[in-house]
């Protein structure tokens, strides 16, 4: 059965004046839309501009046929995907290192002894190494001269194009040069979409994972990308002591996102790529919440 949602709408202008709708009718692609969502597909069918406090009233979803292109969530939150695993007490991200401590510095019951009745804050504690959950490395985590996170512009991680290059992690472990090549990936974040995060926070995350190469991260380098992120335990093949993909992207400036996830929701490109961590001076390595947008 199709939807249809009828609704009333009260806009006010930051440069005066107003406009109101009554009784208005405007199809949905689901059962439901929200009033953010229907406020902003109004906004941008009517091109309004100047928009101030804008609300939906006596919102109503009825059964009854479509007269045009239904309305299927125009508001941010649809084009923006999150490629980062929660991070939380006890997580284990690389085996070896100890899992964050995340706990109460005040809790809300102690906070309500300092403030009036009511009023209660609550101020967390938490005792982690850097590379914890989805996290961004710099130069300074392989070379002891490389910028550190407090060094590094906000270019090199923000709103960056973006490019995922799928090589199934069921096909091959190994992803060579070839996997990499015919991709327009020059001033690009490149993103490597193995699937290997559905083994996220289990045993086998951690062996075997994939990896690229050290002639894929050569052949990156000299294309110009701008970083490069995996949805695998680690860039490089742990099961020796070299880390050639590390020394070869950082040395040249290119960060490196380890542990995304949800790269199967990306398009394959027309999207931004960021990683934004904290400003950290002497740090080469901290958590980020990287996300795409999709336009």
């Amino acid at each position: 059965m199709q939807k249809r949602v009828k609704f009333d709408f009260e806009i006010q202008f930051t440069n005066g004046g107003n406009l109101t709708g009554e009784d208005f009718r405007l199809d949905i692609a689901g059962d439901d839309i929200s009033d953010a969502d229907l406020l902003e597909y109004i906004i941008a069918d009517l091109r309004l501009l100047m928009v101030g406090p804008a609300k939906i009233l006596n919102k109503e979803i009825i059964a009854e046929a479509h007269k045009r292109k239904p309305i299927e969530g125009t508001g941010q939150q649809n084009r923006l995907i999150d490629l980062s695993h929660t991070i939380e007490d006890g997580l284990v991200t690389y085996k070896g290192l100890p899992a964050p401590i995340i706990c109460d510095y005040l809790s809300r019951e102690k906070s309500r002894q300092l403030y009036e009745e009511g009023t209660e804050f609550q101020i967390g504690r938490i005792e982690m190494v850097t590379n914890t959950g989805t996290y961004l490395d710099c130069p300074f985590h392989r070379f002891e001269n490389g910028k550190d996170l407090s060094e590094t512009g906000l270019e090199a991680f923000t709103d960056l194009e973006g490019i995922v290059i799928r090589v199934p992690y069921t096909e091959t472990l190994s992803i060579t040069k070839a996997h990499v090549q015919s991709y327009e990936v020059r001033n690009r974040a490149v993103l490597i979409h193995t699937g290997w995060d559905q083994f996220w926070n289990t045993a086998n995350y951690y062996e075997n994972h994939p990896f690229l190469t050290s002639e894929a991260a050569d052949y990156l380098r000299d294309c110009g990308v701008k970083l490069v992120g995996i949805d695998s335990h680690n860039i490089d093949d742990t099961r020796g002591k070299s880390r050639p993909v590390h020394t070869t992207l950082l040395g040249a400036s290119i960060l490196i996102v380890e542990h995304l996830c949800n790269l199967s929701s990306l398009p394959d490109d027309r999207f931004t790529f960021s990683a934004i961590p904290p400003k950290f001076k002497g740090v080469g390595t901290f958590p980020v919440r990287a996300m795409a947008k999709l336009y």
